[in-house]
Protein backbone atom coordinates (compact mmCIF):
# COMPACT_ATOMS: atom_id res chain seq x y z
CA UNK A 1 0.00 0.00 0.00
CA UNK A 2 1.38 3.23 -1.11
CA UNK A 3 1.32 5.94 1.36
CA UNK A 4 -0.33 9.32 -0.06
CA UNK A 5 2.91 11.28 1.10
CA UNK A 6 5.76 8.53 0.13
CA UNK A 7 8.29 9.57 -2.30
CA UNK A 8 7.12 7.80 -5.87
CA UNK A 9 9.63 7.08 -8.63
CA UNK A 10 8.37 6.09 -12.27
CA UNK A 11 9.90 4.47 -15.17
CA UNK A 12 7.92 4.58 -18.52
CA UNK A 13 9.52 2.36 -21.35
CA UNK A 14 8.45 3.49 -24.78
CA UNK A 15 9.37 1.68 -27.94
CA UNK A 16 9.01 4.24 -31.15
CA UNK A 17 7.38 3.08 -34.42
CA UNK A 18 10.20 3.06 -37.17
CA UNK A 19 10.91 6.04 -38.02
CA UNK A 20 9.84 8.22 -35.02
CA UNK A 21 12.69 7.74 -33.05
CA UNK A 22 13.69 11.26 -33.25
CA UNK A 23 9.95 12.47 -33.42
CA UNK A 24 9.23 10.84 -30.14
CA UNK A 25 12.19 11.88 -28.45
CA UNK A 26 11.62 15.48 -29.11
CA UNK A 27 8.29 15.30 -27.59
CA UNK A 28 9.75 13.70 -24.64
CA UNK A 29 12.10 16.57 -24.28
CA UNK A 30 9.61 19.23 -24.99
CA UNK A 31 8.34 17.96 -20.98
CA UNK A 32 11.19 18.19 -19.12
CA UNK A 33 10.83 22.14 -18.30
CA UNK A 34 7.67 22.25 -17.53
CA UNK A 35 7.51 18.68 -15.26
CA UNK A 36 10.76 19.84 -13.47
CA UNK A 37 9.00 23.42 -12.70
CA UNK A 38 5.82 21.71 -11.16
CA UNK A 39 5.73 22.11 -7.12
CA UNK A 40 6.09 17.91 -5.86
CA UNK A 41 9.15 17.29 -8.59
CA UNK A 42 12.17 15.88 -7.37
CA UNK A 43 14.12 14.68 -10.63
CA UNK A 44 12.54 14.37 -14.39
CA UNK A 45 14.77 12.66 -16.96
CA UNK A 46 14.75 11.50 -20.22
CA UNK A 47 16.84 8.43 -21.27
CA UNK A 48 17.40 6.61 -24.70
CA UNK A 49 19.18 3.09 -24.95
CA UNK A 50 22.25 2.84 -26.36
CA UNK A 51 21.64 -0.40 -28.17
CA UNK A 52 18.32 0.73 -29.54
CA UNK A 53 17.23 4.35 -30.79
CA UNK A 54 13.95 3.42 -30.59
CA UNK A 55 14.00 2.57 -27.12
CA UNK A 56 13.35 5.81 -24.89
CA UNK A 57 12.49 5.74 -21.01
CA UNK A 58 11.13 8.17 -18.75
CA UNK A 59 12.81 8.07 -15.20
CA UNK A 60 10.85 9.87 -12.54
CA UNK A 61 10.46 10.91 -8.54
CA UNK A 62 8.14 12.61 -7.24
CA UNK A 63 7.45 13.87 -3.65
CA UNK A 64 3.95 12.28 -3.41
CA UNK A 65 1.44 10.13 -4.75
CA UNK A 66 -1.18 13.40 -4.89
CA UNK A 67 1.87 15.40 -6.72
CA UNK A 68 2.10 12.69 -9.28
CA UNK A 69 -1.71 12.87 -9.81
CA UNK A 70 -1.12 16.50 -10.55
CA UNK A 71 1.43 15.67 -13.08
CA UNK A 72 -0.88 13.52 -14.60
CA UNK A 73 -3.34 15.87 -14.87
CA UNK A 74 -1.22 18.56 -16.72
CA UNK A 75 -2.36 19.90 -20.26
CA UNK A 76 0.89 19.46 -21.41
CA UNK A 77 1.07 16.01 -20.44
CA UNK A 78 -2.65 14.99 -21.17
CA UNK A 79 -1.77 16.49 -25.05
CA UNK A 80 1.44 14.15 -25.44
CA UNK A 81 -0.50 11.45 -24.15
CA UNK A 82 -3.43 11.86 -26.40
CA UNK A 83 -0.62 12.67 -29.33
CA UNK A 84 1.97 9.98 -28.75
CA UNK A 85 -0.27 7.17 -29.75
CA UNK A 86 1.05 7.84 -33.12
CA UNK A 87 4.80 7.66 -32.42
CA UNK A 88 4.54 4.36 -30.42
CA UNK A 89 4.74 0.47 -31.47
CA UNK A 90 2.99 -0.25 -28.72
CA UNK A 91 1.35 1.32 -25.15
CA UNK A 92 3.90 2.87 -22.76
CA UNK A 93 5.09 0.16 -20.08
CA UNK A 94 4.84 2.20 -16.43
CA UNK A 95 6.24 1.17 -13.68
CA UNK A 96 5.71 2.88 -10.14
CA UNK A 97 7.71 2.43 -6.93
CA UNK A 98 7.34 3.59 -3.70
CA UNK A 99 10.72 4.65 -1.87
CA UNK A 100 11.55 2.63 1.37
CA UNK A 101 14.93 3.48 2.11
CA UNK A 102 15.89 7.08 3.54
CA UNK A 103 16.92 9.49 0.84
CA UNK A 104 20.32 11.17 1.22
CA UNK A 105 21.74 14.23 -0.72
CA UNK A 106 24.43 13.51 -3.10
CA UNK A 107 28.15 14.18 -1.77
CA UNK A 108 29.60 17.02 -3.33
Amino acid sequence: MTNERQQLTLIAHLQAKPGSEEELGRRLLKLVEPSRSEAGCINYDVHRSNDDPAQWVMYENWRSNADLDAHFAQPYLVEFVKDSADLLAKDMDIELLSMHSAHVAPKR
